[in-house]
C-alpha cells in the first residue's frame, strides 16, 4: 500500500468481523463518523447516537466519495444496494478497529486526563513531539466513547509518537477508553469541580480520573499534578496498578518535574524548569500559570519517551490558545480597540479561576475596562448555588469593572458581590449581546465564559461580526 494508505479492506475487515456486500481492495485513506466533513477515500461508520442516526447520512457519505460505508447488519435492507461493511453494532466495530490501530503500532503512546487542561495538554504534546518524530494526536476533544477510538483508527502505520485525550462525565467512564489506548505514560493534569453533580465529591472524581492508570503499559509511567490535594490518593491507584514509575510536577521543590522560576505576560510565559534535574528555559505561545504548569507534564512526557527535550522546548512557543481556550480577538472601534478573550468552550470553578487570572492580567488601553462576561458553569449539583456565589472574590481579586452575567446559577453571584462592581444580569447568553455591545469603549477587555450549555459562544461571535463591521465602515 501507498503511504497515504491508512487500511486495507481486508484488515477493517478482519478487526471489526464483518462481512462486504461486495468486494472491496482500493485502500481507505481515512476514518469518519460525519459526513458533512467526510473526505474522498474514508471510511464511514455509521453510528447511531442521541440526536442522530448515521444511517440516514450513507448516502451522501458515499456520494461524497467515501471508500464504503460500515453500517448495522439490520440497516442493510433500507439502505439498499451499496458499498458496505456490515457488522452487528458500528460503534462496536469502531472500537475494535481503534484497538487493530493500537495493536499493530510501535509507537510510544500519552495519555490525558484530568478535570481542566486536558485539551491544551494534548495540543502541547502534539506540538512537542511532533518536534522530534510523526506524532499524531486526537483532534478537538476527541476523549469520549466515541472520540477516542476514533482518534486510535485513523493512527498512521509510521507513527512514532501518539497522543490520546481521556475525558469522562461519570465513573467507569475511563476504564474502557484506557484500555483501548494503553498508554505507555499516563497524565493526571489536575482535579476540580467538573461535572461534580454526577460524584458525592472532589475524592471521587479523582478516583474516576485514576482509572486512567489501570490502561498503563507494563513498565509504563505517571506524571500527576504535585499541586492538586489529591495527589496521595492518585498516587496509591498507580502504585497499585504496578506502575513503578510515578512522577510528579509543580512548583514544590520535591517534584520530579519542577516550575523554578515564571514571567506570566498577558499574552505568554517565559519559564525555567527542572525536567528530572535537567535544567531549561522556554518560552510557552499560552498565557497563564495554569498552562505552565501543564508544560511540565508534557516536558516529562516528552523525557520519559525518548524524545528531543530541548527541540520539544523549542517548539513550545508556538502554541497558542484555541478557540473557546483563551483565543484574543482585537476587534476595532471607531475610537481604538477592544480585546475579546474567548473562554466560551466550558467552565468550572478551576478553570473560571484561571480565565479571571487572565483578565486581571491583561492590559487594558487607556480609559478601558476589566469586563467579564460570564455564564452559568453547568453540572456542579448541589453544590452549584455555593460554588457561583463564591466566585465573587474571584472578581474582586481580578479587578474586575463590571459584570454581565447569564442563567440561573450566575444569578447567585449577583447578591454576592453586594454592589462593589457593577453587574448586568440576563436569562440567556443572546440577551447580553446588544446591552454589551452599546457599552464597549475602546481599550476594554472583555473576558467571556461559561460552560458550553451556556451557549457563551454566541456573545463571542456576535461581538467580532458586530466590530469588526463597524470598524470596516
Amino acid at each position: 500500500m501507498s503511504d497515504k494508505a491508512l487500511w486495507a479492506p481486508e484488515e477493517v475487515r478482519a478487526a471489526t468481523g464483518g462481512s462486504f456486500s461486495r468486494a472491496q481492495d482500493v485502500p481507505a485513506t481515512g476514518v469518519s463518523i460525519d459526513s458533512r466533513s467526510l473526505e474522498p477515500g474514508d471510511i464511514f461508520f455509521a453510528i447511531a447516537g442521541p440526536s442522530h442516526d448515521g444511517h440516514d447520512f450513507v448516502a451522501p457519505a458515499l456520494e461524497r466519495g467515501a471508500a464504503f460505508a460500515v453500517i448495522a447488519r439490520t440497516a442493510a435492507p433500507r439502505l439498499g444496494k451499496g458499498a458496505f461493511l456490515l457488522v452487528d453494532d458500528p460503534l462496536a466495530a469502531l472500537a475494535a478497529l481503534g484497538r487493530a490501530a493500537r495493536a499493530r503500532t510501535s509507537a510510544r503512546i500519552v495519555a490525558v486526563t484530568g478535570s481542566v487542561g486536558k485539551t491544551t495538554t494534548k495540543e502541547a504534546l502534539r506540538i512537542a513531539l511532533a518536534a522530534s518524530a510523526p506524532t499524531h494526536a486526537s483532534v478537538a476533544s476527541y476523549n469520549n466513547h466515541w472520540g477516542v477510538p476514533l482518534s486510535l483508527a485513523r493512527m498512521p502505520r509510521r507513527t512514532v509518537y501518539g497522543v490520546f485525550e481521556i475525558g469522562m462525565n461519570h465513573a467507569g467512564e475511563i476504564t474502557p477508553l484506557t484500555a483501548l489506548v494503553r498508554p505507555h505514560v499516563a497524565i493526571v493534569t489536575a482535579i476540580a469541580e467538573s461535572h461534580l453533580g454526577h460524584f458525592t465529591g472532589l475524592a471521587d472524581i479523582a478516583d474516576a480520573k485514576a482509572e486512567i492508570f489501570g490502561g498503563v503499559e507494563p513498565g509504563g509511567a505517571a506524571l500527576i499534578n504535585g499541586e492538586t490535594p489529591f495527589y496521595e490518593r492518585l498516587e496509591q491507584v498507580a502504585r497499585r496498578e504496578r506502575i513503578a514509575r510515578v512522577y510528579r510536577f509543580g512548583a514544590a521543590a520535591d517534584a520530579d518535574v519542577r516550575l523554578l522560576e515564571g514571567d506570566f505576560a498577558a499574552e505568554h510565559s517565559r519559564i525555567a524548569v527542572s525536567v528530572f534535574g535537567e535544567r531549561l528555559v522556554l518560552r510557552i505561545g499560552a498565557p497563564g500559570r495554569h498552562v505552565a504548569l501543564n508544560v511540565l507534564a508534557v516536558l516529562g512526557a516528552v523525557k520519559l519517551c525518548g524524545a528531543d527535550l530541548a527541540a520539544a522546548a523549542a517548539a513550545l512557543s508556538s502554541l497558542t490558545p484555541g478557540k473557546g481556550r483563551g483565543l484574543r480577538h482585537h476587534l476595532p472601534l471607531a475610537e481604538g480597540v477592544v480585546t475579546v478573550i474567548d473562554e466560551s468552550y466550558n467552565a468550572n470553578p478551576a478553570s473560571m479561576r484561571a480565565a479571571l487570572a487572565l483578565l486581571a492580567r491583561a492590559e487594558i488601553g487607556p480609559g478601558g475596562r476589566r469586563i467579564a462576561v460570564l455564564g452559568d458553569m453547568l453540572e456542579l449539583g448541589e453544590s452549584s448555588n455555593a460554588l457561583h456565589r463564591a466566585l465573587a472574590e474571584d472578581m474582586d481579586a481580578a479587578g474586575v469593572d463590571r459584570i454581565y452575567a447569564c442563567g440561573c446559577g450566575m444569578s447567585e453571584l449577583v447578591p454576592a458581590l453586594s454592589g462593589r462592581i457593577a453587574v448586568l444580569h440576563r436569562p440567556h447568553s443572546a440577551d447580553l449581546v446588544e446591552p454589551l455591545s452599546q457599552a464597549l469603549r475602546a481599550g476594554d477587555v472583555v473576558m467571556v465564559k461559561g460552560s458550553l450549555g451556556s451557549r457563551m459562544g454566541v456573545v463571542v461571535e456576535a461581538l467580532k461580526e458586530r466590530l469588526t463591521a463597524a470598524g470596516g465602515r
